[in-house]
């Protein structure tokens, strides 16, 4: 069976003045760009509870997760993505690609 991967993104808006936008374009045109990506199956996406500034994203990937990042960054560089100039770019988006190491459930233990 082959192994589970995610991609782990921490990113947030420029700043407090856009970050309705900011929403507005992670879901409705970053996400829904991201999924035509081979190998990106899923997106999920997490908001700040206690007033930080960063939220996450985790796609989960399906195959070569570095085949994966390739298309990602050709898609980004081909002008196939759409960046906003709404992200915060001081710290830049944190991404990294992590793989499943252990699996549990509350009911099993």
């Amino acid at each position: 069976m082959p192994k589970k991967t995610i991609l782990h993104v921490e990113s947030g808006p420029a700043g407090p003045d856009v970050a309705d936008e900011y929403n507005r374009w992670y879901d409705e045109v970053h996400i829904p760009e991201m999924l035509t990506i081979e190998g990106v199956v899923a997106a999920r996406r997490y908001a700040p509870v206690d007033g930080d500034p960063s939220y996450i994203a985790h796609y989960e990937l399906e195959g070569d997760p570095r085949a994966v990042m390739r298309r990602l960054r050709d898609a980004a560089a081909d002008g196939t993505m759409h960046l906003s100039d709404t992200a915060r770019t001081d710290p830049p988006a944190r991404m990294v690609v992590l793989e499943l190491v252990v699996e549990r459930d509350a009911a099993s233990g």
